[in-house]
């Protein structure tokens, strides 16, 4: 199992004495992996990191504090990214999902309800706007 990156908590976070939102980041290029862990975790959430589906499974089970999953869809492994989407929307309803490829293009219609898709390369302004919006 891999266990959370460090987190780094924003000024007002500490002021408000909330608890960071987890996030599950799973990506089987580990450059490309560190990068949105990083990002995510210069926000304020804490970050879990798989890659691959396999191990996106079982962090889900070990940690119920997941609230959104950001994930690759060309990964090796026993699902790609989209089955992946799916199974998470069908055992852990609650979890909102951003899914990403830099080789396909997705149509809506191909996510679960409520998930987003973007394309690599994505900008990060845009993925933390979508990441707000998903988890309000």
């Amino acid at each position: 199992m891999i266990a959370p990156r460090c987190c780094k908590l924003r000024v007002s976070e500490v002021y408000l004495m909330t608890d960071p939102i987890a996030v599950l980041v799973v990506e089987d290029e580990i450059l490309i992996r560190m990068d949105m862990a990083g990002q995510l975790e210069d926000e304020g959430f804490t970050v879990f990191e798989a890659s691959n589906a396999d191990e996106a499974i079982v962090l889900l089970q070990a940690q119920p504090s997941i609230r959104l999953m950001f994930t690759d869809i060309d990964m090796p492994g026993s699902m790609d990214g989209l089955k992946l989407a799916a199974a998470v929307r069908d055992r852990w309803p609650p979890i909102k999902i951003i899914v990403t490829s830099g080789h396909r293009v997705v149509e809506i219609t191909d996510l679960p309800d409520g998930s987003v898709f973007f394309s690599k390369p994505y900008r990060h302004q845009a993925m933390m706007a979508s990441v707000r919006d998903l988890l309000r």
